[in-house]
């Protein structure tokens, strides 16, 4: 949790300040809860299902299944590309941020309004990432070992962020007030006040986005019916519980605002832990963090797929040599794709599937449609939220193009499904061994076909 909300906190400040930081995080702990429910359930009727798709086609019904398939896919798929190249950058961000703390003189100054410094970051960026690809190529005898160092890093990273630093604080420049932490507000983003109060869900969202991940691998889970659904659960409660509670502790930790939004580094917490623990701490802390970024694929060596991952990801990451804001349109455009997933699932629910996948073992009965609809209008508030503009008024430099990235994976979604054969992907084989698995093949299966045949006669 430390991680998270860590990278994203300035981002929070700057919309809203304290106030709305802590109060969107609350929020989002109850929206994102019953968002996790309603997935929940359609996790635990396709228990041989483990992919965020099969649950969106699943839940649009077996007319609309294929085509809303191809569109989730595409959007679950670039989003973990784009999370790559946002991985990249933060840990980037963090190691030259040491540029700050040590006061090095760089030509053109720390700004991303020098083009230089927004090439060494690109250069940074562009090389973590080869490190973290090279990771995936390690003889898969190797992955354990790596997995466990990994658990490792993000236990020591919590544990010092959680001890070291309150302790640190409490003997430097010393905590805020409570009332500083739960009532001051502020608004660096020259939006309006509502709207600047309202990004501030950019950085809630970021705390929770991927709380679902735990729902993939219900194809290799034991009692997936049960286990995978309250994988789901747990993981949001512990991330709203650990998230809210991390949260918390860094806003009494941070200093005065005036003394935050002074520091011009490019990840600030790296200068405040050079405030509170010194210089030298400051730069493990800063190896920690970097460290703590990387993680390996579950599935071995899917080589083919590590190499496409880069491309696209190196590719997006050029993004940072014309563009201000490249670090948080990347991480808008990874978020929204997965928010979007989030909402028309439940959408697709109360609209095209109400009252179906009884068998599921979290099936929410009579709260299915509120819960539903409530789910819809929560990630629909978010999605807006990504979309839009960080910093106003908005000009070439600031500009978020999310919107595009999101524009662009979704037409290549629907392109794919019309172009792309019934028997390639997502087959009717497929549909059937999901809708077997959720007790619906004699109700829904029969439509499929005659869908399926009629398809291949036109062709």
């Amino acid at each position: 949790m430390a991680s998270p909300s860590r990278t994203t906190l300035f981002l929070g400040l700057l919309a809203g300040g304290p106030a709305a930081v802590w109060s969107s995080v609350l929020i989002a702990m109850v929206f994102m809860s019953i968002t996790a429910l309603v997935l929940a359930e359609i996790c635990s009727a396709l228990p041989l299902s483990g992919s965020i798709y099969i649950w969106a086609a699943e839940s649009a019904g077996p007319k609309y299944a294929r085509f809303f398939g191809f569109v989730v896919a595409s959007w679950s798929t670039s989003a973990w590309i784009t999370f790559a190249a946002v991985i990249s950058q933060s840990t980037a961000n963090y190691v030259v941020s040491q540029f700050a703390v040590w006061e090095i003189d760089f030509p053109g100054g720390i700004t991303n309004d020098n083009v230089k410094w927004r090439t060494l970051i690109w250069a940074m960026s562009e090389g973590f990432l080869i490190l973290s690809v090279a990771i995936n190529y390690l003889p898969p005898k190797a992955y354990s070992g790596v997995v466990k160092f990994s658990v490792a890093i993000i236990i020591v990273d919590f544990l010092l962020n959680v001890i070291w630093l309150p302790i640190a604080v409490h003997n430097t420049y010393g905590f805020r007030s409570a009332k500083d932490v739960f009532t001051m507000t502020y608004n660096g983003t020259g939006a309006t006040p509502g709207w600047n109060w309202m990004l501030s869900f950019f950085f809630a969202a970021n705390v929770f986005v991927g709380f679902d991940a735990s729902g993939h691998v219900a194809e290799e889970t034991k009692h997936a019916n049960v286990i995978a659904g309250r994988g789901l659960l747990t993981s949001v409660l512990a991330t709203a519980v650990l998230g809210f509670a991390t949260t918390i502790l860094f806003l009494f930790c941070t200093p005065d605002l005036d003394t935050v939004f002074a520091l011009n580094a490019p990840q600030p917490f790296i200068q405040i832990y050079a405030l509170a623990l010194g210089k030298g701490p400051s730069i493990f802390m800063t190896a920690i963090a970097a460290i703590n970024n990387f993680t390996v694929d579950k599935d071995g060596q899917p080589r083919n797929a590590v190499t496409v991952v880069f491309g696209f990801s190196a590719a997006l990451l050029c993004t940072i040599l014309p563009s201000q804001v490249a670090f948080t349109s990347l991480l808008s455009a990874g978020g929204v794709q997965m928010i979007a997933s989030y909402g028309l699932i439940p959408m697709l629910r109360f609209t095209m599937t109400p009252g179906m996948f009884k068998s599921s073992h979290f099936y929410l009965g009579k709260l299915a449609l509120p819960l539903y609809a409530m789910s819809v209008v929560w990630n629909a508030l978010l999605f807006v939220v990504l979309i839009s503009p960080f910093f106003f008024p908005v000009n070439a430099q600031n500009f978020n193009f999310a919107c595009v990235i999101f524009g662009f994976v979704t037409t290549f979604g629907i392109v794919s499904w019309w172009f792309t054969p019934p028997e390639k992907w997502l087959r009717q084989e497929q549909i059937e061994q999901a809708l077997r698995s959720a007790g619906l093949q004699n109700a829904i299966v029969p439509v499929i076909a005659v869908e399926v045949t009629s398809s291949k006669k036109e062709a």
